[in-house]
């Protein structure tokens, strides 16, 4: 017997419920107006049979891909290495399960990795795009809204492309810098440091102008941009030791780059917290547990904020917007977040 003909079809369905095969497409394909002993009949006929829809089929009666495009606007050496991406990842996933719907991953390295993903999306084949780690100079934005399909992003967007009302989720990166900064000068520090993140994103800008609403007289010197990797908390630590060798604090801007100003502090033989207090942003638990010492950190749920762009979305979807915020939405929600206090501030 062929797999063609051992599949359980919709006929057989309609037949194994005692219906027509119109009221047995309805029930399968999520359609109102049949009655509940029918729709129950169906289900159980479902069950019974093993039936699988036939996709192809079914988005053409519900004009629904049950499918989500998650674009990351960042190389796969980056998300499959940073825990962050792991965590919005499995936020997204937890709520498209619940609705029964795909997660297609998509990750930009170049300008023809855009080209290609705005193919995509403008090819039908997703009902909406969740979109994360934009540039300021990413041209997803504008791809994205040539290809026409609702999306959430991840972050504050920091372009103006005349897109009327961009829905995002995103933490209180501003406050959460304040805080950490606050905490650093109520331990008595006093030469406190900033490694910012890359600039051209608006998580990192937010975190630096938080760390200025405190430090408002801060030298120069004491900020240096990275790019939220160990590697390169690792450079920034060792610029700042040669530019202020009596700095005596450190708020890095996510608690990779904090791991990697830790591992420099220790080789130039520099006590934490006794001599250069830290702290980061993020509370990656199997990053900020392992420090050494466990690192103090500004906490933002980022599964949380997964789950949220993931609901949104879908809410966009089943309401078919697809330009700027639906009205009965919120445009941005923002998360706030919390200090963390362990050993290293």
């Amino acid at each position: 017997m062929t797999e063609a003909t051992a599949r359980p079809t919709l006929e057989a369905v309609a037949a194994r419920a005692g219906v027509s095969r119109a009221t047995a497409s309805r029930v399968v394909n999520g359609g109102d107006g049949v009655r509940e002993p029918l729709v129950e009949r169906v289900r159980r006929a479902v069950d019974e049979l093993g039936y699988v829809p036939n996709q192809a089929a079914r988005s053409l009666v519900t004009k629904r891909h049950d499918a989500i495009a998650v674009v990351i606007a960042e190389p796969e050496t980056r998300v499959f290495a940073d825990p962050f991406f792991a965590l919005q990842l499995r936020g997204i996933s937890k709520e498209l399960t619940i609705h029964d719907s795909q997660l297609v991953l998509l990750l930009t390295e170049g300008r023809d990795d855009h080209t290609r993903v705005g193919r995509y999306l403008a090819g039908g084949h997703v009902d909406g795009a969740l979109v994360f780690s934009l540039h300021l100079d990413d041209p997803l934005p504008g791809l994205i809204q040539g290809a026409g399909v609702p999306t959430v992003f991840g972050g504050r967007p920091g372009w103006s492309d005349g897109t009327p009302g961009p829905v995002y989720v995103d933490s209180d990166n501003r406050g959460g810098a304040r805080e950490a900064v606050r905490h650093l000068v109520g331990l008595g520090r006093t030469r406190i440091a900033h490694i910012a993140g890359a600039l051209d994103q608006t998580s990192a800008v937010d975190r630096l102008d938080g760390f200025r609403d405190v430090m408002a007289d801060a030298d120069p010197r004491m900020v240096v941009e990275s790019d939220f990797t160990p590697a390169g908390g690792e450079r920034a630590m060792r610029e700042l030791l040669d530019r202020c060798p009596d700095l005596d604090g450190v708020f890095a801007a996510n608690d990779l780059t904090a791991a990697g100003a830790l591992r420099v502090l220790r080789e130039r033989g520099r006590r934490v917290p006794e001599d250069v207090a830290v702290i980061g942003f993020d509370d990656m638990l199997p990053v900020a547990e392992q420090t050494d010492p466990p690192l103090t950190t500004i906490r933002q749920d980022i599964e949380e904020m997964g789950r949220l762009m993931a609901r949104l979305l879908l809410r966009r979807v089943d309401r078919g917007t697809t330009g700027g915020a639906d009205a009965d939405a919120p445009a941005a929600v923002v998360l706030p977040t919390t200090l963390v206090r362990r050993a290293s501030a």
